[in-house]
């Protein structure tokens, strides 16, 4: 697995994977997390995309195609309350179904965790859709983040979580 950065020109990408994930969720039953119509085709989530591909954008390639996304910002996502701490805030982790069981989501969070550590960050925080089966949820514990607080979006509700990473060390002379 190789991590690059990404820019606008992977747009195109980024869409491809949500619109794997919108068909994956529906088939799962979980269309309330991000309905059940591909983004490609709603002017609305491509701008979304647009606009995430600009940020701090970072990709997973196995085998010279796509697996996974992640955009970090030092700014929280909208409705996320905000914490009185620089922070590191996971605003997109998106992996390709197709590289499934590769740790692929694992990798970037790991890539997160030392972006912020670069940074003389110790908070990284992430939220996800609180719905559904909760499996998510159970994701994010289970990759060492704490749950820290639900908030409401539109009609449904996200869960915000936080991991305290120790700064790297800085160098004596």
């Amino acid at each position: 697995m190789r991590l690059r950065r990404g820019g606008p020109e992977d747009a195109p990408t980024l869409l491809a994977l949500f619109d794997e994930a919108v068909a994956w969720l529906t088939a799962r039953g979980s269309a309330s997390q991000w309905g059940t119509e591909p983004w490609s085709g709603i002017p609305e989530r491509v701008a979304l995309v647009e606009r995430i591909a600009g940020e701090e954008l970072w990709l997973a390639e196995i085998d010279g195609a796509v697996a996974g996304a992640l955009a970090v910002s030092e700014t929280p996502i909208s409705y996320t309350p905000p914490v009185d701490e620089r922070e590191l805030y996971v605003h997109l982790l998106l992996v390709s179904r197709g590289h499934g069981g590769r740790n692929v989501g694992g990798r970037l969070l790991d890539h997160a965790r030392g972006l912020a550590r670069e940074r003389g960050i110790s908070l990284v925080r992430v939220d996800c859709w609180a719905g559904g089966d909760e499996e998510l949820v159970r994701y994010y514990e289970g990759q060492g983040f704490t749950p820290s607080q639900r908030v409401r979006v539109r009609d449904t509700e996200a869960q915000v979580f936080e991991e305290r990473v120790l700064p790297r060390p800085a160098h004596g002379g």
